[in-house]
């Protein structure tokens, strides 16, 4: 069976403290080979590294939240991201969020940061896992002119006119398992080209049941959502989705 990545999920998430190798096993037995765990902060970043020195599931990333307001964080980050990464499978979470952000001084602050990941992407040859919420055409703006080449848009939620620019530039969008009760995310998975899609969790949220905790055993939940929404099997939608991956991630994903 093609092997099939969580692209984005926070394994690091307390709820999962409790019972996280139990979680990695359902993962492995739903057809999950891997799982990109990304993080919010610091402290999420050293902790991912130590899960992936447990696991061999999961592909640590570090990252930023985008609420977070604050340039010397960030400066950290940075730092720890260039002394660790040969251990790290992307840049992420990072990006903007109009959503929670409304003062434009604030919004600039956040596009600066994100600015100084763009960059750190580029110099380092990692991936970028981007957040974008209710900020889809001001993120693929910045990443457009900041010239950035390895970008995955995490639960995208901007319109397909949004969409298209980051499309044209070779950009990846990962769909998540709330995709079977979004209608925006349906419509966006329906018209994005197989060839730029990819999968992804973000447990332990946005899974198929509101309020449930989600898990990466629900990716396929999403992958058979989308072959339904392109009207092909879920074994084509399965090979497109794994070759994406790689040409996103390389192959020391699998």
């Amino acid at each position: 069976m093609t092997p099939l990545i969580d692209t984005h999920a926070h394994l690091c998430d307390p709820v999962f403290d409790t019972d996280r190798e139990v979680v990695l096993e359902r993962a492995l037995k739903a057809g999950i080979s891997a799982v990109i765990a990304v993080g919010e902060n610091l402290a999420d970043a050293e902790k991912n590294l130590l899960l992936a020195s447990k696991h061999s599931m999961i592909r640590p990333a570090a990252g930023l939240y985008p609420t977070h307001l604050d340039p010397d964080l960030a400066e950290e980050i940075y730092v720890f991201i260039r002394s660790h990464k040969d251990r790290l499978a992307a840049i992420g979470e990072v990006g903007l969020d109009y959503w929670i952000v409304k003062e434009e001084s604030e919004r600039e602050i956040q596009r600066e940061i994100f600015r100084g990941f763009i960059e750190l992407s580029k110099e380092l040859a990692l991936p970028l896992n981007v957040h974008s919420r209710s900020a889809g055409r001001h993120a693929v703006r910045v990443l457009l002119e900041s010239t950035a080449d390895r970008v995955q848009l995490h639960a995208f939620d901007g319109k397909l006119s949004a969409a298209m620019p980051a499309v044209e530039a070779g950009f990846f969008f990962s769909i998540p398992p709330s995709v079977v009760r979004s209608e925006q995310k349906q419509k966006l998975a329906k018209k994005l080209p197989l060839s730029c899609i990819l999968i992804e969790t973000d447990s332990p949220v946005l899974g198929p049941v509101p309020q449930e905790r989600n898990e990466p055993a629900n990716a396929p939940v999403a992958l058979k959502m989308i072959a339904e929404l392109k009207g092909i099997t879920v074994e084509e939608a399965m090979e497109a989705v794994a070759e994406n991956t790689r040409r996103l991630y390389g192959d020391s994903l699998s």
